[in-house]
């Protein structure tokens, strides 16, 4: 996971900074840290929070380009579809 990745997966999930420390046991500066670019942090806290972001529900993509979307949910609302739209429904 790259540090653009984890900044877009706290994006797409609405958390902060200290919202993903949080989550994994982590100090905030150390996530601020990894997403500016600073320092070599060992892989295995980049790991823990990976998994805190996957549990979540994103979902990170590799190849061929870099990116993170959230999973879609099961049974979702996804509102009223276009045809079925009514001068009832339509608010």
């Amino acid at each position: 996971m790259s540090p653009a990745q984890s900044r877009a997966a706290r994006g797409l999930l609405g958390w902060s900074e200290a919202d993903l420390a949080a989550k994994v046991g982590l100090d905030e500066r150390f996530v601020r840290d990894f997403e500016s670019g600073y320092g070599d942090p060992p892989s295995g806290q980049i790991e823990a929070l990976r998994s805190a972001l996957c549990a979540a529900g994103a979902v990170f993509d590799d190849a061929p380009n870099p990116g993170v979307h959230l999973a879609a949910r099961a049974n979702a609302d996804e509102g009223v579809r276009l045809g079925a739209l009514t001068t009832e429904n339509d608010r």
